[in-house]
């Protein structure tokens, strides 16, 4: 008996060394794209910059025009890349793993549109703009997850692990229904609106990183850095809520307060990158599933989420700044193409284990 405990404990020891050293190989994977990623994005446009040239620019030094490309117009759009690249992903792993539903993506369950629709209506009937018109996007997704969540039947236990799916598909379908609910209301005040102040508000709309505003920039890394402190704190009760609710219980997890506490933190992550940039599509439906996948495990890969986010977010960008010469894209439009196949992909999967089973 004691023996078999013991190979047990080894066996428990060694599975956990190996998902350590997997968590670590792809951390330091991803982080190396993500470097690679930053040098091309600080290089390329119109005035090439060469490699070596690029981390003395970005600290002040070098050539005065290498340093006002790098420093005024590069730097700042990729610091913006990277945060909402970051935020779409941790929204994603969090609403995923809290709903039990891959579906589960603010830009599907109607979070990013209600954050559009509050903005849009700001801009074209109230003639904002700037950091204002981040706020309006705020409270719109705040309003939309407050109704989806009404209209869901709250945050209370739901006992077995059926009952939460069940749960969660609601609030899935329920969002969905608000989704087009909000892009009517878009449409409909897009058809009322002069023309030039319709294609601003369209292009806000697809999903752009263009112009960085510094005091938007800063209110995105603040907004960004409080949410992450939240939700680091949250994460271990996030672990345990994926054992069941009951489950949870027993630990000591108090479930309804927990299931508002993160949901208000995945609202936040969405209106903040939403605000920031628009919605640009699918960043936080496939984050999760990527890293979830890198890590060949089913927890919610918190980090791994946020740094598949920002290098779906910040290789898209360049590929939407350099792709077509003459041209640059919005970049909601280049992860758009990226996440339809994925999207497919898994509903294609989906029906495959069904069958199977």
């Amino acid at each position: 008996m004691t023996s078999t405990l013991d190979s047990d404990i080894r066996m428990l020891g060694a599975v956990r060394s190996a998902t350590r050293r997997r968590v670590l190989v792809v951390t330091g994977i991803l982080v190396a794209v993500l470097v690679v990623l930053a040098i091309l994005a600080l290089m390329l446009g119109n005035r090439i910059v060469a490699p070596g040239d690029v981390l003395a620019a970005a600290f002040g030094q070098g050539p005065g025009g290498d340093r006002f490309v790098v420093q005024g117009l590069r730097l700042p759009r990729l610091t913006l890349a990277l945060l909402i690249g970051a935020c779409f992903g941790l929204v994603g792993a969090v609403f995923q793993s809290l709903l039990r539903n891959p579906l589960a993506s603010p830009d599907i369950i109607g979070i990013s549109q209600g954050a559009s629709g509050a903005a849009v209506g700001a801009i074209l009937l109230l003639g904002w703009s700037g950091i204002s018109v981040s706020f309006a996007a705020f409270g719109g997704a705040v309003i939309v997850a407050a109704a989806i969540t009404l209209l869901a039947g709250g945050f209370g236990p739901v006992g077995s692990s059926g009952r939460s799916g069940a749960v969660g598909s609601r609030f899935v379908l329920i969002g969905i229904a608000l989704a087009f609910l909000a892009q009517a209301i878009i449409g409909y005040l897009l058809t009322r609106a002069d023309v030039r102040d319709a294609q601003s508000a369209l292009v806000w709309l697809v999903g752009s990183i263009g112009t960085v505003q510094p005091a938007e920039l800063v209110v995105t890394a603040v907004g960004a850095l409080v949410l992450s402190v939240a939700l680091a704190v949250l994460a271990p009760r996030l672990r345990m809520l994926q054992l069941g609710d009951e489950a949870a219980t027993g630990l000591g997890v108090r479930v309804t307060r927990t299931r508002l506490l993160l949901t208000l933190v995945g609202v936040g992550f969405a209106a903040v990158a939403t605000a920031a940039a628009g919605p640009v599509a699918f960043v936080a439906f496939v984050s999760a599933p990527i890293a979830r996948r890198l890590l060949g495990g089913t927890g919610p890969a918190l980090v791994t989420s946020a740094l598949v986010g920002a290098v779906v977010v910040t290789g898209a960008d360049i590929v939407a700044q350099h792709a077509f010469p003459g041209l640059q894209v919005p970049v909601g439009i280049v992860t758009g193409i990226i996440g339809a196949p994925v999207l497919l992909l898994l509903l294609a999967r989906g029906n495959r284990t069904k069958g199977a089973a």
